[in-house]
């Protein structure tokens, strides 16, 4: 069966990257993809798809997952409209968090579920994160370090024998560069985008040995 590596609520499609270098084939599904017409770039499949209801394509052997449901309703950064939100929206995003967990934990692969810093994490129901990392904390993986020289706390929830990566740090220099973004169309999708170094340091911890290679 063809070896896929799939990423749940993913627009950018950076952490798909690594294994689509190293010939896996990789499905990056996200509500902003566009619902007619399915969109193939470097090995990576851009599909639309609400997490709760997307299925996985057949005869596939899923090698790994990694999901990033929304945060904007439960990320500290947003605390100040809770009140404004109310109840519904912190239904809608816990809703997308267990589908994010049941899927990589039904999966069989290793993977994880991240969110940033918020209030997941102390609902008894759901637990504290597994791991927490910072995106300078893996900066060192990557040709220009600066690139993610820079502090943002991000919890993981993992399964199946994921295997958190060792740490190549920098300074960050930048600091908490994406809380001081200014107001764009964009803003949201830049600063959810999953950090470079991290994904790039994943692979090597995850990818199966059968199916490593260099990934550029």
């Amino acid at each position: 069966m063809t070896p896929v590596a799939i990423f749940l609520c993913d627009k950018s499609g950076i952490a798909a990257r690594p294994w689509a270098a190293a010939g896996i084939e990789c499905w990056c599904v996200d509500v902003e993809h566009s619902i007619r017409k399915d969109r193939i770039k470097n090995n990576i499949h851009f599909v639309w798809g609400d997490v709760r209801t997307w299925r996985p394509p057949p005869r596939r052997r899923i090698v790994f997952v990694g999901a990033f449901p929304p945060c904007t309703h439960v990320a500290v950064s947003g605390a100040r409209d809770f009140e404004k939100k109310r109840g519904a929206m912190l239904r809608d995003a816990l809703e997308t968090f267990e589908a994010s967990c049941q899927a990589v934990a039904w999966s069989g692969a290793p993977g994880f579920v991240e969110n940033p810093i918020g209030v997941l994490s102390n609902i008894p129901h759901i637990g504290k994160p597994h791991y927490w990392f910072e995106p300078f904390q893996y900066a060192g993986y990557l040709a220009d370090p600066s690139t993610d020289a820079y502090t943002k706390k991000t919890g993981l929830w993992t399964f199946n024998g994921f295997v958190m990566p060792p740490k190549k740090p920098v300074d960050p220099i930048d600091g908490s560069k994406m809380h001081l973004l200014p107001p764009s169309d964009d803003r949201a999708d830049q600063r959810s985008a999953t950090p470079a170094g991290f994904s790039l340091a994943n692979f090597e911890a995850n990818c199966p040995a059968d199916l490593r290679k260099v990934a550029a």
